[in-house]
């Protein structure tokens, strides 16, 4: 897995590519939920994203309460339409922001 972080203002997109696994899931979560901290939106490029497990979508769900906690946003962009089907099978699609 790859993560590249941008900030413009209030916002941290990060572009996320290849596998998010058990093995990528604990990088990834140390680099994005302090983002919460910094940023009234957090968004999510997923066009490169090709697998994603249940430890990713774990991660992702932190995300989404760590937002809500904070009073920011998340939102997913660019999702495949592989990792949508992850999403819809596991019911993430009503959970999370897919724009």
């Amino acid at each position: 897995m790859e993560v590249t972080k941008s900030q413009c203002g209030g916002k941290v997109t990060f572009v996320v590519s290849g596998r998010l696994d058990a093995n990528a899931a604990p990088q990834f979560q140390a680099e994005f939920i302090p983002a919460f901290d910094e940023a009234s939106l957090v968004e999510l490029d997923l066009a490169a994203l090709t697998y994603i497990s249940s430890a990713g979508l774990r991660v992702l769900l932190l995300g989404e309460k760590t937002a809500k906690s904070k009073g920011s946003a998340m939102s997913l962009r660019n999702v495949s339409q592989d990792i949508k089907e992850v999403f819809d099978m596991t019911g993430f699609s009503d959970i999370l922001n897919i724009v």
